[in-house]
Parts: structure tokens; sequence; C-alpha cells
């Protein structure tokens, strides 16, 4: 089988093998041994080597098979994927919130929500002793009674029975003229 030929799709129960015509390559014997060893002990690790593949590829083909048998009891007790995904995301989640860096995280933010608190409360006590102050002051007492004067002028002319406002050029006693016809 050639490379452009192999099964890529990663949930195959063939990820992972060796093709046919990957376990038939020989292995090179015609390199010369690392220094130190003789021939023998060369043919006797090129043996052991081949063991080692060849048990590789069994262990391989076993965990395939596994993998099957495991999807297919997953299928049969209505495990879907997304199961499995939304456990492993809690599990990581919890081993998240119990570790050491999480703890330090929390707790340098929570005493930082509290000073931001604390410091948010000292200004609005702040801001509320300065307001109490400027009302208290000259300014805003002349500010206030021209408002309360004009609120007056307002209001003292819709109580008196009439909706019409004072004009703006000061002529308070003349009505406005009626304008709803169009």
């Amino acid at each position: 089988m050639d490379s452009a030929g192999q099964d890529i799709n990663l949930n195959s129960p063939n990820k992972g093998l060796l093709s046919d015509s990957m376990t038939d390559v020989p292995v090179d014997t015609a390199q010369t041994p690392v220094e130190g060893l003789t021939e023998a002990e060369a043919e006797e690790l090129r043996a052991e080597l081949a063991k080692v593949e060849e048990e590789i590829v069994t262990l391989r083909q076993v965990l395939a098979a596994k993998e099957r048998h495991c999807g297919e009891l997953r299928r049969k007790l209505g495990l879907s994927a997304l199961e499995g995904l939304r456990q492993n995301l809690s599990r990581s989640w919890q081993d998240v919130q119990g570790s050491s860096a999480y703890k330090k995280t929390q707790e340098t933010l929570s005493q930082a929500g509290q000073k931001t608190s604390a410091a948010l409360s000292t200004m609005g006590s702040a801001i509320s002793r300065k307001l109490g102050d400027m009302r208290n002051s000259a300014t805003f007492k002349s500010f206030e009674d021209r408002v309360g004067t004009i609120k007056s002028k307002v209001v003292g002319g819709r109580e008196n029975g009439g909706d019409n406002l004072p004009s703006p050029a000061g002529s308070g006693d003349k009505p406005l003229p009626d304008r709803t016809s169009f």
C-alpha cells in the first residue's frame, strides 16, 4: 500500500498499524556493526529488534481491537462521544479548581475585590460629603433660590387655573395666542 492510499481516518481501527508492505521491508543487514560489537552481537541485536517490532505490531492490533470493543460497549450503553467529552471537561475543571495556582489566583482576586469595594465605598463617602459641602455653599444656595423662583412662576401659573406659561419676553400677564387651527 502506498502512502497516498493509507487510511488517514483518526477514528479508524487501523490507525497506527503498519501496512503489509511496510512489515515486509527487510532490515538492512549490510550495515557495519557499531564499534565494539562483534558480528554475532550485532546479529543478536537485529533479531531482538525484529522481535520487538513484531511485538509492537501485535500490541497495536490488540489495542485497535480493544478500542473497537470499547466503542461497541459505549454505543450499547448509549454513551456518546459528546458525553465523554463533557465528563472529561468536568473532570479537568475539577482538577483546575484543585490546583494551587487556581487557589492562589482566586484568593488574590478576592482580596482585590475587597480592596476595590472598600476604595469605592470610601470614594462614595467622600463624594457625598463634598456634595453636602457644596449644597451648603452660598453659590449653590443662590442657584437653588433662582431655580425655586422659576419653578414657582411656572407651577404657580398652572395652579391659578391657567395652562399657559409665561412668555419668554416677560409678559406673563398676556395669554399665548391659540394656534390650534392648521
